[in-house]
């Protein structure tokens, strides 16, 4: 949520900043309602200590038998213009609560001004895109070959657009979680969390997918609850309400859950296999920092979820996010793509941003400074560390053998006893 103050001395800025990002947001409604709930609160003052100080008096009055009738009458007026007032000031902040919460995060002055994915910036990239020799299989088929992926059976359970893992694809998933939290646990010093993969909607508001994106969220019927579309709605929910002292910054947290969304409007090729599912398993790195340092949070983030794909020595680009493309609650944005050659392109497997005091405005997360005592919202982060379902994937694709076998990668062998490739599995009903 943006901070009122800075709409106030900067309307037209904050105009600007956001017609970057390709809307047009009610800038002008907000310093309206901002200016009347500014107008109101003196006169609510002045009432409120006019109506104590006829209260002191009536007491006085009587004690002289004096006729206290007037000043009664003149209470209950009092009374009832402040409660006009007070709803009043109650509707304002309403109104004014549901305009802030539907407009974006400011981007930072550095992000390349764009409109699309089309207008973003490669930053760098790792390794050479893969090269076949013979026409590479997609990971869908590869994983049906292998007799590790069942789309027949998912379909079957549930519908499309859902992944069933069985055999070597079910424990390669694994590892890879394993893999992903191990690496950010014991190499770049994050917490592993637990979390719940229910949350409220108070927690998804804070995080910045409500009110804005709820069309693509799973909600519970006839709940306040939603499955996660992702491990950040929780862990960065965690310290919704509290104030942490500065010496406790920065906090990192690491959680893996499953990630639900409706995905609306999704169609073409990137329906088919693991890259565009309503289910999918992810691992997620957030930060909490202090304000100044939250600019090299960022390149520090992205270099931890770099790191597992250069582990797995996967082919990847970083891309920096053009204004038109970045998401809802961020300031700035690193995409890590990964080369998928099925699509001859690069996919994404990782977002990397910084939400400054966007989402801790909405949760209402602060730190005590240690000098002054000081308590000011804390700068928020977050990262994919990865996408397990996409690592799969590229995993598939860049490793397939010319026998149809898969390599795996040597940082995964220990999860699989020293073994080198996934070899084609017995089905569950085979004897």
């Amino acid at each position: 949520m943006l901070d009122i103050r800075r709409i106030r001395s900067d309307a037209e800025g904050v105009k600007s900043s956001l017609l970057n990002r390709g809307g047009n947001y009610p800038i002008d409604t907000i310093v309206k309602l901002d200016e009347s709930r500014r107008s109101i609160l003196p006169e609510l003052e002045e009432m409120r200590s006019h109506h104590i100080k006829c209260s002191m008096d009536i007491p006085k009055l009587k004690a002289e038998k004096l006729d206290t009738t007037a000043l009664i009458q003149e209470m209950k007026t009092l009374s009832e213009t402040i409660r006009t007032l007070e709803k009043r000031v109650v509707d304002i902040d309403l109104e004014l609560k549901r305009h802030l919460s539907n407009i974006p995060n400011i981007p930072d002055d550095d992000v390349p001004i764009g409109v699309d994915e089309n207008d973003n910036v490669v930053i760098r990239t790792f390794m050479e895109p893969t090269k076949f020799p013979y026409v590479p299989k997609p990971h869908w088929d590869i994983g049906v070959d292998l007799n590790i992926l069942d789309w027949d059976r998912a379909r079957k359970i549930t519908g499309p657009r859902f992944s069933l893992f069985k055999g070597q694809g079910a424990k390669l998933e694994r590892a890879l979680i394993n893999f992903m939290l191990d690496t950010h646990v014991s190499s770049n010093g994050y917490q592993e969390c637990s979390t719940p993969f229910v949350v409220n909607s108070s927690s998804m508001v804070g995080t910045g997918q409500l009110p804005k994106f709820e069309e693509g969220m799973f909600k519970l019927e006839n709940t306040d609850y939603f499955l996660v579309p992702t491990a950040e709605v929780p862990l960065t929910n965690m310290l919704a309400e509290e104030i942490v002292d500065e010496h406790s910054l920065p906090i990192k947290l690491t959680a893996y859950s499953p990630c639900f969304r409706r995905e609306v409007g999704a169609t073409g090729r990137d329906t088919r296999g693991l890259i565009r599912n309503h289910q999918f398993n992810k691992v997620e790195l957030v930060n909490f920092v202090h304000p100044a340092d939250s600019s090299t949070a960022l390149e520090a983030i992205t270099n931890d979820a770099e790191q597992i794909l250069q582990a797995l020595k996967l082919p990847y680009r970083v891309v920096e996010l053009c204004t038109g493309d970045l998401g809802f609650s961020a300031a700035k944005t690193y995409d890590i793509e990964v080369w998928m050659p099925c699509y001859n392109r690069y996919v994404e497997i990782s977002s990397c941003s910084n939400f400054k005091d966007f989402q801790a405005r909405r949760t209402n997360i602060k730190f005590r400074s240690k000098d002054s005592k000081k308590v000011n919202f804390l700068h928020t982060l977050n990262a994919s560390g990865l996408a397990v379902g996409r690592t799969f994937a590229a995993i598939l694709e860049n490793f397939q053998q010319s026998d149809g076998l898969v390599l795996i990668p040597e940082v995964l062998r220990p999860y699989f006893g020293g073994q080198s490739h996934i070899k084609k599995c017995k089905d569950i009903v085979d004897s």
